[in-house]
């Protein structure tokens, strides 16, 4: 089951409105993100990929980064855990452990193109092992009752292509939707990105289909959408960079236009992130998460860059949470 009416994405028994979904990203779709993405307008966020063997390993309680992986909270819903490893055993138990957290999907990361991961067989590495890819999806399968989703690429290198038979062995084996990254592990993050595969896989399948790559703003979303038939579109580094892109592509899709960011917003947002962060993470790693994402919060204004490098500086959240509340004046009032 797919699209349900404009924009509205189905998954299992999911509903996700609009289908525009925040993109699963290490050390920066963490909780305090997801949420700000959500009430930006975010249709389904993910979290950080956890490891298969280290989550059998540790289970749920494990260590601190481990746990903060996992959690998430109500507001964030529909939320999916996504996991990575080579082992179907492993994805297997893993699987089941993610579930018992209550998620609303489990997501398989069959695209990571970092050595770490590719090359020990897992992330986009099961793309050169289709039968390693089967126990891997058939274990996940196997181990929750949840809706299945798998994010991917077009292939391991631009010789090498077989999204399509990729996406029926994924739908046979029972899959609810895939996303693909329309690049190849070779490309990793660089390069031009070919929605032409979108079409050739729903033709080849019924299971909803998302884009990813290359959607850097409100008219990329759209034209994907038109131009592709995909059933949802799903954003990475560009919400790092604008995170009001959600905002902007559920305006764009329902009147045409869309309304950027007042200057003042940009220093409020980032004030609640930080309150956020500190919130779930702690002084010390709020600070330390927040300087991956100045550069989003403050593109465009007059002296961005000088501005990033001074928040940057902070060592203490309290001068920092002041600084943000001048900034907020100084941008309302129209000063440079």
């Amino acid at each position: 089951m797919g699209t349900l009416g404009p924009n509205t994405l189905a998954i299992g028994p999911v509903r996700v409105s609009p289908g525009v979904l925040l993109a699963p990203m290490e050390d920066v779709s963490d909780l305090p993100f997801r949420i700000v993405c959500r009430e930006l307008g975010a249709g389904l966020v993910y979290t950080e990929f956890v490891s298969a063997e280290g989550l059998v390993r540790r289970g749920t309680g494990g260590s601190p980064r481990l746990r903060r992986k996992l959690a998430f909270l109500e507001p964030e819903r529909p939320i999916g855990i996504q996991l990575y490893g080579a082992s179907g055993l492993s994805m297997e138990q893993a699987a089941r452990q993610a579930t018992s957290l209550e998620p609303d999907l489990i997501d398989i990361n069959c695209g990571c193109w970092v050595g770490k991961v590719a090359l020990q067989g897992a992330g986009a590495g099961l793309l050169q092992d289709l039968d390693q890819l089967r126990e891997v999806v058939t274990g996940v399968v196997r181990g929750t009752d949840l809706p299945v989703t798998v994010k991917t690429r077009l292939g391991w290198d631009s010789q090498s292509i077989r999204i399509v038979e990729v996406a029926r062995l994924l739908e046979d084996l029972g899959v609810h939707a895939l996303t693909v990254h329309c690049r190849t592990r070779a490309q990793g993050n660089k390069g031009p990105v070919d929605y032409s595969w979108i079409p050739r896989i729903k033709e080849a399948v019924a299971m909803p289909v998302v884009v990813n790559g290359g959607i850097a703003g409100p008219e990329d979303v759209a034209r994907a959408f038109v131009h592709t038939g995909c059933d949802g579109v799903m954003i990475a580094r560009a919400a790092v960079q604008h995170p009001w892109i959600f905002r902007e592509a559920r305006q764009h899709l329902e009147t045409g236009a869309w309304t950027p960011p007042e200057p003042r917003e940009r220093a409020a947002l980032c004030l609640r992130h930080l309150q956020l962060a500190v919130e779930h993470r702690g002084e010390r790693q709020a600070l330390i998460s927040l300087r991956r994402h100045y550069a989003g919060y403050f593109r465009g204004l007059p002296g961005a860059a000088r501005l990033r490098a001074e928040l940057c500086q902070f060592r203490q959240v309290r001068p920092l949470e002041e600084r943000l509340h001048e900034l907020g004046a100084i941008l309302r009032d129209g000063h440079a």
